[in-house]
């Protein structure tokens, strides 16, 4: 008799085999999805939507390798500063409809080189810092927030690059300058108005005062100086006239004795 080979698996165990790597794949799949957000298929790349879930903070668990990432219509009030650095590939960002009230210098650090779409709208940001924003090539989304219109918010619109869409719905809530409040932000600024006139108003005014207070002093001087003066010529005046007159001659064309 011939020798025969290795034994063949059965069937049973191959099907076996398969459907513990398919659970093990499955199970994968599950922990790369944070809780309680959805991972569907977007055009073959990795898309996170954790919208309309309750959450009040954004989930440490997001998937490296995002590109679209939407956490918008929930509860989140506060940003920690680096909470998506590791998000390389993400493109698109939502975060409208939060309770958002502030955003650091570095609460997006890490998204300067890919990230196409900031959606910030409709949240409680009252003052943007100048460096906050600057650096993002994307386009952002800003309407609806209670913007405190200042020099500051000024300078950082000018470094943003704000979708055209939304950018006539940016105003001002409260302002520096009346004039502004409820009224297009942009529009204002493109006619000419400016945010950064009041500090050097301020200035102005600051240095009109110091140099009145200084303009008082000297005439107080002048003043003093001139009738101190006055009082000591009254008093030598007087001296002079309490001297006694030198004797004269009755007759002066009289001879000479």
């Amino acid at each position: 008799m011939g020798s025969m080979g290795p034994p063949r698996p059965s069937l049973p165990l191959v099907f076996a085999w398969a459907s513990c790597l398919f659970l093990l794949f499955c199970l994968h799949l599950g922990d790369s999805c944070p809780q309680p957000c959805q991972c569907p298929d977007h055009v073959g790349s990795v898309a996170v939507d954790c919208s309309f879930r309750g959450l009040q903070e954004v989930p440490q668990d997001i998937p490296a390798d995002t590109v679209l990432l939407k956490l918008h219509a929930n509860q989140i009030s506060h940003l920690p500063d680096g909470a998506f650095q590791h998000l390389h590939r993400l493109r698109e960002l939502d975060l409208s409809h939060n309770a958002i009230e502030a955003i650091g210098p570095a609460t997006f650090t890490g998204l300067a080189g890919g990230l196409r779409l900031l959606d910030l709208s409709y949240n409680r940001i009252q003052r943007i810092p100048k460096d906050a924003l600057g650096k993002l090539g994307a386009k952002v989304r800003l309407s609806h927030n209670p913007l405190h219109c200042e020099c500051a918010l000024q300078e950082a619109l000018w470094e943003l690059k704000l979708d055209p869409d939304s950018v006539d719905e940016i105003a001002c809530h409260t302002s520096v300058q009346e004039e502004f409040v409820g009224k297009p932000l942009v529009q204002a600024l493109d006619a000419g108005a400016s945010l950064c006139s009041v500090p050097h108003r301020t200035t102005d005014v600051a240095m009109l005062v110091t140099m009145f207070g200084w303009f008082a002093m000297v005439i107080t001087y002048v003043v003093y100086y001139v009738r101190h003066n006055q009082e000591d010529a009254r008093r030598h005046l007087e001296y002079l006239k309490s001297l006694p007159s030198a004797p004269t001659s009755k007759d002066p064309l009289g001879p000479v004795p």
